[in-house]
């Protein structure tokens, strides 16, 4: 991967799960890395393991979906770098409102809403003049989700967010390219992280076949995200924007095939239950 040695990248939601591997991948790649994360603990545990290795890179505690916190990030960005090569939009989560669209609040709506794309807005709007100042070839790259391409019953709010997540990419990358300032999209599949814990979501009596659920044979890993970031934000893609990257183990491709504990294909449920502990 390429070297991004005295480049500075913005990650949000980086105190776990892809963000956090983003971070250590950026560092291990040379960049001096400004994270934010809402939670004190995880900023806290964040901030030690950046001292110990990039004594440029620094943590931000708060949540992206506040201004307060959004102009602190600019401002201290700008104080301290001067300018912003990658922006990493990672911040997003169903919340565990799981249900039909006519169950959910006014309050739950918005809540959706703020977390998977109303911060992207005023996030990437606020660093779009520091990232002018490194063109060309500073870029965005925001994680969404396999959900903004297909249909997911009981979260349409949440699949509405990622799909409009695509069409903000593709028209940004437009505006932005002249500048030499590229936008990009990652796409993930099933990943197991502290907020997806996957393998401890699988029913037991459906542990032996999951490999069978996905066409590359298992669920993603957190460095699977973190390597699509990479190569995005590196010159590597340099002629790559307004894109989106699926990082799914085929997955999308399936389109609701997968195969059974035999091994054959089908696109009929052949399992009881739903597969997960719920």
């Amino acid at each position: 991967m390429s070297d991004f040695e005295g480049r500075v990248a913005v990650v949000t939601g980086a105190g776990a799960g892809i963000g956090l591997a983003i971070v250590r991948a950026f560092v291990e790649a040379g960049a001096s890395v400004v994270g934010v994360e809402i939670d004190g603990e995880r900023a806290d545990a964040l901030r030690e393991e950046l001292a110990n290795a990039d004594s440029r890179s620094m943590v931000i505690e708060g949540d992206v979906c506040s201004a307060d916190t959004v102009a602190e990030l600019a401002s201290t960005v700008e104080a301290k770098f001067g300018g912003l090569d990658i922006l990493i939009n990672n911040v997003g989560d169903f919340l565990m409102l799981h249900k039909p669209l006519e169950m959910l609040t006014d309050e739950e709506v918005e809540r959706l809403y703020a977390t998977n794309l109303r911060h992207v807005f005023s996030v990437t709007k606020a660093m779009i003049p520091l990232l002018r100042k490194r063109a060309p070839g500073s870029n965005v790259v925001s994680v969404s989700s396999i959900e903004g391409f297909r249909g997911i019953p009981n979260c349409a709010v949440y699949a509405a967010c990622k799909a409009g997540m695509t069409g903000f990419t593709q028209s940004l990358a437009l505006e932005l390219g002249p500048a030499g300032i590229r936008v990009n999209l990652i796409a993930p599949e099933t990943t197991d992280t502290p907020q997806v814990p996957v393998s401890q979501m699988i029913a037991p009596e459906h542990k032996e076949h999951t490999d069978k659920w996905i066409p590359l044979g298992r669920f993603g890993t957190v460095e699977d995200m973190a390597d699509g970031v990479l190569f995005l934000a590196s010159p590597r893609a340099a002629w790559i924007t307004g894109t989106t990257l699926h990082i799914d183990g085929g997955a999308l491709a399936a389109a609701g095939w997968y195969r059974d504990n035999k091994g054959t294909w089908t696109n009929l449920p052949v399992t009881t239950g739903n597969g997960l502990n719920f």
